[in-house]
């Protein structure tokens, strides 16, 4: 494939890398503030995003002017850019996730599994780890797990406690830690009468989430439009 990544931070360094291991061609690394290079670049099959939200537009009309494919992976978007990333899939293929380690798929299948069998006796607490640059909380990774928790949104979500809170109600509590380079960690604690369960994904870098990125292109290659996940990438 001919790619062209969005962004030029750690993480497009890493996906340009690892694009040209797997014998693809990067054909350049843009952002808002370089668009002057997409009049002189070849034209993409393949757009790959980890950047910021700012650049979302640029990339969808790329997209649409040149009829490309888009792996797209940034968080904190608000609820008009994703409106904007679903319309764009329509008619281009987009694979958009909050997180692309094939390991927190598999948790948040884990997790669809295990509410329904423990919500009623246990209560549900949500804490998520990355490094101290990460510039939202909480992760896109922990609210798409909240969503897989809490599909119908029948609990209230406290966002850390503080002073006299009373006693739990129908809620989960969700905690963001910010520290050092940690690449991310997300565990979910179920804590009932006398036992708890305790799950959790620890990333050790942001080569996985790199890795994902790339299965997640080579699987969109040459696929119709529409709006893939990790859901699809699992199912092959």
């Amino acid at each position: 494939m001919k790619i062209l990544i969005g962004g030029k931070g750690k993480m497009g360094r890493l996906i340009r890398q690892t694009a040209q291991d797997r014998g693809h061609q990067v054909i350049s690394m843009v952002d808002a503030l370089n668009l002057s290079v997409l009049d002189m670049a070849e034209k993409a099959d393949m757009i790959i995003d980890f950047s910021h939200p700012a650049n979302l537009d640029w990339i969808c009309d790329y997209v649409e002017e040149n009829n490309c494919s888009l792996v797209y992976g940034t968080t904190g978007l608000t609820d008009e850019q994703k409106e904007k990333l679903y319309k764009l899939a329509e008619n281009h293929p987009v694979f958009y996730s909050a997180n692309f380690s094939y390991g927190v798929a598999v948790l948040q299948k884990l997790l669809a599994t295990a509410v329904p069998l423990l919500e009623k006796t246990f209560d549900m607490e949500l804490i998520e780890t990355h490094h101290n640059q990460k510039v939202d909380a909480p992760s896109g990774t922990a609210k798409a797990m909240l969503a897989v928790m809490d599909p119908d949104n029948n609990y209230t979500k406290v966002y850390g406690r503080e002073g006299i809170t009373g006693a739990r109600g129908k809620e989960i509590g969700v905690h963001s830690l910010r520290g050092g380079t940690e690449a991310g960690e997300h565990t979910v604690i179920f804590f009932g009468n006398n036992e708890s369960i305790t799950i959790t994904h620890h990333a050790d870098n942001r080569q996985i989430f790199v890795d994902g990125a790339m299965r997640a292109a080579e699987f969109l290659f040459g696929r119709p439009a529409g709006m893939y996940t990790m859901n699809d990438l699992m199912k092959g």
